[in-house]
Protein backbone atom coordinates (compact mmCIF):
# COMPACT_ATOMS: atom_id res chain seq x y z
CA UNK A 1 0.00 0.00 0.00
CA UNK A 2 1.41 3.42 -0.43
CA UNK A 3 2.00 5.73 2.50
CA UNK A 4 -1.09 7.93 1.66
CA UNK A 5 -3.28 4.38 2.03
CA UNK A 6 -1.46 3.50 5.38
CA UNK A 7 -2.42 6.90 6.87
CA UNK A 8 -5.87 6.78 5.87
CA UNK A 9 -5.86 3.50 7.39
CA UNK A 10 -4.49 4.66 10.63
CA UNK A 11 -7.15 7.71 10.33
CA UNK A 12 -9.96 5.15 10.32
CA UNK A 13 -9.02 2.69 12.52
CA UNK A 14 -8.29 5.47 14.74
CA UNK A 15 -11.60 6.99 14.70
CA UNK A 16 -13.15 3.80 15.39
CA UNK A 17 -11.37 3.35 18.56
CA UNK A 18 -12.04 6.84 19.62
CA UNK A 19 -15.89 6.20 18.92
CA UNK A 20 -15.48 3.17 20.98
CA UNK A 21 -14.30 4.78 23.86
CA UNK A 22 -16.36 8.26 23.68
CA UNK A 23 -19.70 5.31 23.76
CA UNK A 24 -18.51 3.75 27.04
CA UNK A 25 -17.67 6.71 28.12
CA UNK A 26 -20.91 8.49 27.50
CA UNK A 27 -22.74 5.27 29.40
CA UNK A 28 -20.32 5.87 32.08
CA UNK A 29 -21.53 9.33 32.85
CA UNK A 30 -25.25 8.43 33.59
CA UNK A 31 -23.73 5.57 35.94
CA UNK A 32 -21.01 8.41 37.35
CA UNK A 33 -21.75 8.70 41.12
CA UNK A 34 -21.93 4.22 41.45
CA UNK A 35 -18.31 4.09 39.48
CA UNK A 36 -16.82 6.73 41.50
CA UNK A 37 -18.20 5.47 44.66
CA UNK A 38 -16.56 2.02 43.60
CA UNK A 39 -13.36 3.46 42.79
CA UNK A 40 -13.30 5.48 46.46
CA UNK A 41 -14.78 2.52 48.37
CA UNK A 42 -11.46 0.58 48.73
CA UNK A 43 -9.54 3.48 49.93
CA UNK A 44 -12.57 4.86 52.38
CA UNK A 45 -11.91 1.62 53.99
CA UNK A 46 -8.65 1.40 54.06
CA UNK A 47 -7.89 4.72 55.67
CA UNK A 48 -11.13 6.83 55.64
CA UNK A 49 -11.67 8.94 58.91
CA UNK A 50 -14.51 6.66 59.96
CA UNK A 51 -14.51 8.15 63.32
CA UNK A 52 -13.27 11.98 62.65
CA UNK A 53 -10.26 13.55 63.37
CA UNK A 54 -9.99 13.94 66.74
CA UNK A 55 -10.80 10.89 67.79
CA UNK A 56 -8.10 9.44 65.57
CA UNK A 57 -5.56 11.50 66.45
CA UNK A 58 -6.54 10.65 69.94
CA UNK A 59 -6.33 6.78 69.26
CA UNK A 60 -2.52 7.61 67.62
CA UNK A 61 -4.57 6.55 63.81
CA UNK A 62 -3.84 8.16 61.01
CA UNK A 63 -6.64 8.61 58.27
CA UNK A 64 -8.12 10.73 55.27
CA UNK A 65 -10.79 12.77 54.17
CA UNK A 66 -11.76 12.64 50.39
CA UNK A 67 -12.87 16.11 49.43
CA UNK A 68 -14.08 18.04 46.41
CA UNK A 69 -12.78 21.86 46.22
CA UNK A 70 -13.81 24.29 43.68
CA UNK A 71 -17.21 24.82 41.78
CA UNK A 72 -16.55 22.97 38.86
CA UNK A 73 -14.68 20.46 40.59
CA UNK A 74 -17.37 17.81 40.09
CA UNK A 75 -18.11 18.35 36.75
CA UNK A 76 -14.58 17.95 36.32
CA UNK A 77 -14.34 14.24 38.05
CA UNK A 78 -17.10 13.05 36.19
CA UNK A 79 -15.15 13.57 33.14
CA UNK A 80 -12.26 11.93 34.44
CA UNK A 81 -14.40 9.25 35.73
CA UNK A 82 -16.36 8.40 32.56
CA UNK A 83 -13.39 9.12 30.58
CA UNK A 84 -11.19 6.15 32.57
CA UNK A 85 -13.70 3.80 32.43
CA UNK A 86 -14.25 4.69 28.73
CA UNK A 87 -10.63 3.48 27.82
CA UNK A 88 -10.75 0.17 30.20
CA UNK A 89 -14.22 -0.75 28.93
CA UNK A 90 -13.29 -0.30 25.20
CA UNK A 91 -10.08 -2.19 25.45
CA UNK A 92 -11.38 -4.89 22.97
CA UNK A 93 -12.33 -2.36 20.52
CA UNK A 94 -9.19 -0.42 20.37
CA UNK A 95 -6.71 -3.66 20.79
CA UNK A 96 -8.57 -5.52 17.85
CA UNK A 97 -8.40 -2.27 15.63
CA UNK A 98 -4.30 -2.00 16.16
CA UNK A 99 -4.28 -5.46 15.39
CA UNK A 100 -6.37 -4.85 12.27
CA UNK A 101 -3.80 -1.57 11.26
CA UNK A 102 -1.00 -4.84 11.79
CA UNK A 103 -2.71 -8.06 10.13
CA UNK A 104 -2.06 -6.68 6.23
CA UNK A 105 1.42 -6.80 7.28
CA UNK A 106 1.25 -10.35 8.51
CA UNK A 107 1.76 -13.83 6.85
CA UNK A 108 -1.31 -16.16 6.97
CA UNK A 109 0.23 -17.97 10.00
CA UNK A 110 0.96 -14.78 11.80
CA UNK A 111 -2.14 -13.76 11.16
CA UNK A 112 -3.85 -16.40 13.09
CA UNK A 113 -1.04 -15.54 15.97
CA UNK A 114 -2.22 -12.54 15.91
CA UNK A 115 -5.47 -13.32 16.84
CA UNK A 116 -4.42 -15.25 19.72
CA UNK A 117 -2.35 -12.03 20.72
CA UNK A 118 -5.72 -9.88 20.84
CA UNK A 119 -7.27 -12.29 22.63
CA UNK A 120 -4.71 -12.84 25.30
CA UNK A 121 -4.03 -8.82 25.54
CA UNK A 122 -7.55 -8.16 26.51
CA UNK A 123 -7.14 -10.15 29.90
CA UNK A 124 -3.38 -9.35 30.46
CA UNK A 125 -4.95 -5.36 30.11
CA UNK A 126 -7.72 -6.13 32.36
CA UNK A 127 -5.52 -7.89 35.10
CA UNK A 128 -3.30 -5.09 35.29
CA UNK A 129 -6.03 -2.38 36.02
CA UNK A 130 -7.49 -5.20 38.42
CA UNK A 131 -4.01 -5.39 40.25
CA UNK A 132 -3.74 -1.51 40.52
CA UNK A 133 -7.17 -1.18 42.20
CA UNK A 134 -6.05 -4.08 44.91
CA UNK A 135 -3.11 -2.16 45.73
CA UNK A 136 -3.87 1.43 45.87
CA UNK A 137 -5.65 0.91 49.31
CA UNK A 138 -2.41 -0.65 50.35
CA UNK A 139 -0.15 2.03 48.83
CA UNK A 140 -2.62 4.52 50.10
CA UNK A 141 -2.22 3.40 53.42
CA UNK A 142 1.67 3.03 53.41
CA UNK A 143 1.91 6.81 52.22
CA UNK A 144 -0.55 7.99 55.27
CA UNK A 145 1.79 6.35 57.82
CA UNK A 146 4.55 8.85 57.38
CA UNK A 147 1.94 11.64 58.45
CA UNK A 148 3.11 13.48 61.74
CA UNK A 149 1.12 12.03 64.67
CA UNK A 150 -1.89 13.87 65.64
CA UNK A 151 -2.65 15.73 62.02
CA UNK A 152 -5.08 15.17 59.62
CA UNK A 153 -5.11 14.41 55.91
CA UNK A 154 -7.15 15.48 53.11
CA UNK A 155 -7.31 14.15 49.82
CA UNK A 156 -8.88 15.89 46.69
CA UNK A 157 -10.80 13.69 45.16
CA UNK A 158 -9.72 14.94 41.35
CA UNK A 159 -6.13 14.30 42.60
CA UNK A 160 -7.12 10.83 43.70
CA UNK A 161 -8.74 10.00 40.55
CA UNK A 162 -5.46 11.24 38.43
CA UNK A 163 -3.63 8.90 40.44
CA UNK A 164 -6.15 5.94 39.85
CA UNK A 165 -6.18 6.71 36.40
CA UNK A 166 -2.56 6.47 36.05
CA UNK A 167 -2.24 3.62 37.96
CA UNK A 168 -5.12 1.70 35.60
CA UNK A 169 -3.23 2.64 32.69
CA UNK A 170 0.52 2.12 33.38
CA UNK A 171 -0.15 -0.95 35.30
CA UNK A 172 -2.53 -2.15 31.94
CA UNK A 173 -0.14 -1.34 29.31
CA UNK A 174 2.81 -2.92 30.96
CA UNK A 175 1.28 -6.26 31.06
CA UNK A 176 1.15 -6.11 27.69
CA UNK A 177 5.31 -6.29 27.40
CA UNK A 178 5.65 -9.51 27.57
CA UNK A 179 2.97 -10.40 24.70
CA UNK A 180 4.84 -7.50 22.63
CA UNK A 181 7.97 -9.73 23.06
CA UNK A 182 6.25 -12.93 21.92
CA UNK A 183 4.64 -11.26 19.02
CA UNK A 184 8.22 -10.38 18.17
CA UNK A 185 9.43 -13.61 18.55
CA UNK A 186 6.62 -15.15 16.20
CA UNK A 187 6.73 -12.61 13.72
CA UNK A 188 10.44 -13.74 13.46
CA UNK A 189 12.61 -10.72 14.69
CA UNK A 190 13.89 -11.84 18.39
CA UNK A 191 14.72 -15.36 19.13
CA UNK A 192 13.99 -16.39 22.85
CA UNK A 193 18.10 -17.26 23.34
CA UNK A 194 18.89 -13.61 22.77
CA UNK A 195 15.84 -12.48 24.91
CA UNK A 196 17.39 -14.79 27.60
CA UNK A 197 20.57 -12.55 27.62
CA UNK A 198 18.86 -9.56 27.99
CA UNK A 199 17.82 -10.80 31.70
CA UNK A 200 19.60 -8.71 33.51
CA UNK A 201 19.11 -5.28 31.61
CA UNK A 202 14.86 -6.24 30.97
CA UNK A 203 15.10 -6.36 35.24
CA UNK A 204 16.67 -3.24 35.95
CA UNK A 205 14.74 -1.55 32.92
CA UNK A 206 11.30 -2.77 34.43
CA UNK A 207 12.45 -1.78 37.73
CA UNK A 208 13.29 1.76 36.90
CA UNK A 209 10.21 2.03 34.69
CA UNK A 210 8.04 0.97 37.68
CA UNK A 211 9.52 3.27 39.59
CA UNK A 212 9.21 6.35 37.51
CA UNK A 213 5.83 5.26 36.30
CA UNK A 214 3.63 4.19 39.75
CA UNK A 215 2.08 7.63 40.20
CA UNK A 216 2.76 7.03 44.69
CA UNK A 217 6.35 6.87 44.34
CA UNK A 218 6.32 4.70 47.02
CA UNK A 219 8.38 0.98 47.03
CA UNK A 220 5.40 -0.69 47.92
CA UNK A 221 3.77 0.31 44.65
CA UNK A 222 6.79 0.32 42.30
CA UNK A 223 7.59 -3.76 43.62
CA UNK A 224 4.22 -4.49 42.76
CA UNK A 225 4.44 -3.09 39.51
CA UNK A 226 7.94 -4.44 38.95
CA UNK A 227 7.27 -8.04 40.19
CA UNK A 228 4.41 -9.38 38.22
CA UNK A 229 6.19 -7.78 34.68
CA UNK A 230 9.62 -10.00 35.60
CA UNK A 231 7.40 -12.75 35.94
CA UNK A 232 5.70 -12.25 32.84
CA UNK A 233 8.81 -11.13 31.08
CA UNK A 234 10.28 -14.83 31.89
CA UNK A 235 7.34 -16.57 30.88
CA UNK A 236 7.48 -14.63 27.51
CA UNK A 237 10.79 -15.85 27.61
CA UNK A 238 10.36 -19.34 28.06
CA UNK A 239 7.45 -19.30 24.78
CA UNK A 240 9.57 -18.12 22.66
CA UNK A 241 12.47 -20.65 23.53
CA UNK A 242 9.97 -23.18 23.14
CA UNK A 243 8.52 -22.00 19.75
CA UNK A 244 12.04 -21.58 18.40
CA UNK A 245 13.01 -25.59 19.48
CA UNK A 246 9.34 -26.56 17.64
CA UNK A 247 10.63 -24.63 14.99
CA UNK A 248 13.80 -25.61 14.75
CA UNK A 249 12.51 -29.46 14.22
CA UNK A 250 10.36 -28.14 11.38
CA UNK A 251 13.27 -26.07 9.37
CA UNK A 252 16.30 -26.76 10.63
CA UNK A 253 17.56 -23.62 8.92
CA UNK A 254 14.70 -21.37 10.09
CA UNK A 255 16.97 -19.00 12.63
CA UNK A 256 19.89 -18.36 9.99
CA UNK A 257 19.70 -14.85 8.44
CA UNK A 258 18.93 -14.51 4.59
CA UNK A 259 22.84 -13.58 3.77
CA UNK A 260 24.25 -16.32 6.06
CA UNK A 261 24.87 -19.83 4.96
CA UNK A 262 23.28 -23.01 5.77
CA UNK A 263 26.06 -25.48 7.42
CA UNK A 264 27.47 -28.13 5.62
CA UNK A 265 27.83 -31.63 6.76
CA UNK A 266 31.51 -33.03 6.66
CA UNK A 267 30.85 -36.41 8.38
CA UNK A 268 32.34 -39.22 5.96
CA UNK A 269 30.04 -41.67 4.80
CA UNK A 270 30.76 -45.35 4.62
CA UNK A 271 32.60 -46.83 1.26
CA UNK A 272 30.92 -49.70 0.32
CA UNK A 273 32.57 -53.05 -1.58
CA UNK A 274 34.67 -52.56 -4.37
CA UNK A 275 33.66 -54.04 -7.45
CA UNK A 276 36.00 -55.78 -9.84
CA UNK A 277 36.07 -54.50 -13.74
CA UNK A 278 37.87 -56.37 -16.35
CA UNK A 279 41.42 -53.92 -17.55
CA UNK A 280 42.60 -53.89 -21.04
CA UNK A 281 44.57 -56.82 -22.37
CA UNK A 282 48.79 -56.04 -22.29
CA UNK A 283 50.60 -55.67 -25.67
CA UNK A 284 52.18 -58.95 -24.77
CA UNK A 285 49.34 -61.26 -25.08
CA UNK A 286 48.52 -63.02 -28.00
CA UNK A 287 47.44 -60.66 -31.16
CA UNK A 288 48.37 -57.27 -29.29
CA UNK A 289 50.34 -55.30 -30.78
CA UNK A 290 49.82 -56.59 -34.80
CA UNK A 291 47.73 -54.09 -36.36
CA UNK A 292 44.63 -55.63 -36.26
CA UNK A 293 41.58 -55.45 -34.30
CA UNK A 294 41.89 -59.42 -33.77
CA UNK A 295 42.70 -60.32 -30.36
CA UNK A 296 44.01 -56.85 -28.55
CA UNK A 297 44.71 -53.34 -28.74
CA UNK A 298 46.59 -52.10 -32.18
CA UNK A 299 49.90 -51.04 -32.01
CA UNK A 300 50.67 -47.53 -33.53
CA UNK A 301 54.51 -46.11 -34.07
CA UNK A 302 55.58 -48.17 -31.12
CA UNK A 303 52.42 -47.63 -29.11
CA UNK A 304 49.48 -50.00 -28.22
CA UNK A 305 45.82 -47.71 -27.84
CA UNK A 306 45.31 -48.19 -24.36
CA UNK A 307 48.45 -45.90 -24.03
Amino acid sequence: MPLADHLRELRNRLMKSVLAVLVVTVVAMIYYKQIADFLMHPVRESVGCTKGFGEAAKEGETCAEITINGLIAPFTIMLKVALTTGVVIASPVWLYQLWGFLAPGLHKHEKRYARSFVAAGVPLFLAGACLAYVLLPKAAKTLLDFSPEGAGNLIPLDDFLDIVTRLVIVFGLAFELPLLLVLLNFGGILTGKRLLGWWRGMVVGITVFAAVATPTGDPLTMCALAAPIVLLYFGAVAICLFNDRRRGRANPYAGLDDDEAAPLDHTPETVGASESLPGPRSVTEPGAGNGTDEGGPANRNGYDDVT
